[in-house]
Order: structure tokens, then sequence, then C-alpha cells
């Protein structure tokens, strides 16, 4: 009896004091804002170029063999670090290869600036390992002047 009173006094305790998450998620209020500013910049838009990197995932490491990357280019990040979240790193490993494709395509075109840059990525995740494919296609950009 005793026994019994012990086995089920444990796994009411286990069943009380599980694992749980909360995700509480809404809708953000539209933001709408007017940036002006006294710069104008003259750009020609030339042929259509194109850039590609790749790079291996490994639990929690992105190894890529670019050494190269565009920088000051935010990939949906709102704060500007690159990822998603609030820290201050980037835990995205799709990033590094966007920056690295792009740089690809402006260093073997010649351009300034990428025009309405569209970018593929192709992802194998196979838990532990997985692979990132990126492409990323645009207009050469070649800055004339900036007033």
């Amino acid at each position: 009896m005793k026994k019994g009173l012990i086995v089920s006094s444990l796994l009411l305790a286990g069943a009380l004091t599980g694992c749980s998450s909360l995700n509480t998620s809404s809708n953000p209020m539209p933001l709408a804002g007017n940036v002006q500013t006294d710069i104008n910049a003259d750009i020609e838009v030339g042929e259509k170029i194109s850039g590609s990197s790749s790079a291996t995932k490994i639990l929690f490491f992105t190894m890529s063999s670019d050494s190269e990357y565009a920088d000051g280019v935010v990939y949906g990040a709102p704060n500007g670090n690159g990822g998603g979240s609030l820290l201050p790193f980037n835990l995205d490993p799709t990033a590094s290869v966007k920056s690295a494709a792009a740089y690809n395509a402006i260093e073997a075109s010649g351009a300034d600036v990428i025009v309405a840059p569209q970018y593929t990525v192709k992802k194998k995740d196979f838990g532990v390992y997985g692979t990132i494919d990126v492409t990323v296609e645009g207009y050469k950009g070649t800055i004339n002047s900036i007033e």
C-alpha cells in the first residue's frame, strides 16, 4: 500500500513539474514614415549582374569558403545587426552568405551598388548538418555623382 502511494505521489509530482513554453504574438501596428534628405545621387543602371555563395552549417556553426563580404547591408533586421533578434550578434546563418553573394556580384561586375537585388536562398537542413546556397541577381549600378 505504501509503495503504491509513493509511486502515485511521484507520478503526480512529475506531472505537475514538466517543461512548458509560452509564445505570444500579435500583429504590429503599421508604421509609416517619411525621410527627406538633401542628397541626390545620379546612378546609371546597366546590365543584369549576379553573384553566388554557399556555406555548410554544422550544429550552430556556419562555415563558408568566402572571406569577403559586402558591409553595411541589413538583411531583414529592424535593429541593424543582420539578424532578427535583439541580441548584439547575428544568429541568422543566411545573412553572411547573402552578404558574400552580394560582394561577389559587385566585385565581378565592377558595380558600385546592386539595383533591385533579388536573393534566391536554398537551404537543406538535416538537423545537425545543412547547406545554404544563395544567388543574388540585380542590375549593375554605377554612381556618377552625389550632390
